[in-house]
């Protein structure tokens, strides 16, 4: 069900003015009565919406549940992770030290990471801090995800292993989403101030803001109190899964907030990053975070739904223009928990979109909001991109088409005592696979949540079943490789999903 602040039951309509001149008036009841029906529709658990317009929360609306089978309700201040919408707040720190004169937009990383390397030693060599916060590296999208998720390793650790990755593109020449780049401007963060991501963004940016319930780690919820439940997603319904670390790798995406705290962070960027007398962020600094310095194409042959005509990436935020308005625009994917902020500073107006499951409407809860305050509402966003979503999945067919390649009544051609030993992952680190009256573990050095048992598939396939329940990916295959003597010498991961991806593993055995 439903809950409305305070807010909207003293006022269930809103006129904003559009370009100075015209207005539009917002029923803000309707506007809680469609996102009621969205969730519904979407099957989310839950979800917290709030709109920012000319400095204040003028909508908050919170629906469904905090955990699948309790009765639960969320509010505005209810805490899900942001994930990466927490790169602009890394943005931002880099930004505020540029000011203070103790970094350099085109600083090379190497100058203050002296360990840093990439694919290419001259590559590593160029690399600026511009260029890791645009994604421009050369790195494909998501690649090394692999390296950081769910394990123990240090921020150092994780980017020491990054050389090992494969180059996607020309240095600077596209795009490539990198979340091991945004860990290293966290790297480079703790070693100009001396203090960890965390530390910097609760002093710089969340104290100042009165973001209080905001955090860093989802070690302090049970002391915060008041949080959503990742759910995952199986045979076309929601799970709950348990929350996941990423304290260490907050810069890349570490946050968890709310519906009340984040609208004090998208009012502090639209009011070009000034809190009341305040000025955090100069003119130089909020011009050149919102400049886009990586472009992606546009289709100028045809029309377009956003009426748009250029997109790109700037630093910590996505920029384009939306019905003809500047759009400053995040996504976050947590496990369990995607989320979305977004900016027309043109209007003065925000919206925020908190979720607690993986198929979310975070797009359509966005441009449906943006469409009646801006007064462009044509399309039912919710009903279109559940169709879109609806059919995407039903397009996905790379785990049935494995299944149904599996051939049955085979044997392998080694056994599982010649199975069990150690491997090496250059970018990871050691596999260790054991046996156990016939039945094969596979355990990840630093990934323990990895943890699985091995169940022959077909000829010398096995599948991986996993211990737990993974938010983006189940279903999943090894196969051991042997030379002409059938000794085993690497191994082939096939998970197939689009966010981890266990084939840049790559694992050899290990010497006996």
């Amino acid at each position: 069900m439903k809950k409305l602040s305070l807010l909207l039951i003293i006022s269930l309509a809103l006129t904003t003015t559009i370009f100075g001149q015209t207005t539009t008036t917002v029923d803000l009841n309707e506007l809680d009565k469609y996102y009621t029906k969205m969730v519904k529709d979407w099957d989310i658990p839950s979800a917290s919406i709030g709109i920012v317009k000319d400095g204040k929360l003028v909508f908050s609306g919170t629906y469904g549940v905090l955990e699948k089978g309790k009765e639960g309700k969320p509010d505005k201040n209810t805490l899900y992770a942001i994930a990466s919408n927490s790169k602009a707040f890394t943005a931002t720190i880099i930004g505020m030290l540029v000011q203070e004169g103790k970094l350099n937009w085109d600083d090379k990383v190497k100058k203050h990471l002296p360990y840093f390397a990439l694919y290419d030693p001259w590559v590593s060599n160029e690399v600026t801090i511009r260029d890791i916060l645009s994604h421009r590296v050369g790195l494909g999208t998501f690649s090394g995800d692999v390296i950081w998720y769910k394990a123990n390793l240090t921020s150092e650790e994780i980017i020491k292993r990054v050389k090992y990755l494969p180059k996607n593109h020309e240095f600077r020449s596209g795009f490539g989403y990198s979340n091991v780049m945004y860990i290293t401007a966290g790297e480079i963060i703790k070693k100009v101030t001396g203090k960890s991501w965390g530390q910097n963004v609760k002093e710089r940016i969340l104290t100042p803001l009165g973001m209080n319930r905001t955090i860093t780690s989802y070690k302090k919820l049970d002391t915060q109190k008041n949080y959503a439940t990742p759910h995952g997603r199986k045979n076309n319904d929601n799970i709950p899964i348990k929350w996941v670390d990423w304290e260490e790798v907050g810069a890349m995406g570490g946050l968890i907030s709310s519906v009340e705290d984040v609208s004090k962070w998208m009012i502090f960027n639209l009011n070009n990053g000034r809190i009341g007398k305040d000025t955090l962020l100069t003119k130089n600094t909020r011009n050149i975070i919102w400049t886009p310095h990586n472009n992606f194409k546009v289709d100028h042959t045809t029309k377009n739904d956003f009426n748009k005509h250029f997109n790109g990436y700037g630093l910590g935020w996505g920029l384009s223009d939306y019905q003809g308005k500047l759009s400053v625009a995040h996504t976050g994917g947590f496990d369990g928990m995607i989320t979305a902020v977004t900016l027309i500073p043109d209007e003065n107006l925000g919206v925020v979109v908190l979720t607690n499951g993986m198929k979310s409407p975070i797009r359509a809860a966005t441009y449906h909001a943006l469409d009646q305050f801006l007064g462009t509402a044509s399309i039912d966003w919710s009903d279109k991109l559940l169709k879109k979503a609806n059919d995407k999945t039903k397009k996905d067919t790379r785990i049935s088409d494995r299944k149904e390649k599996r051939v049955l009544n085979t044997k392998p051609s080694v056994t599982p005592k010649i199975i069990a030993g150690e491997y090496i992952s250059d970018i990871y680190g050691k596999i260790k696979i054991t046996q156990k009256n016939q039945q094969l573990r596979m355990e990840f050095e630093h990934t323990p949540d990895l943890s699985a048992t091995l169940r022959h598939w077909h000829y010398d396939t096995w599948e991986i079943v996993w211990d737990q329940e993974h938010a983006w990916f189940s279903f999943g295959t090894v196969k051991f490789n042997t030379d002409n003597n059938l000794k085993i010498t690497t191994i082939d991961f096939d998970v197939p999903n689009g966010d981890i991806f266990f084939e840049e593993l790559k694992p050899y055995r290990a010497s006996k």
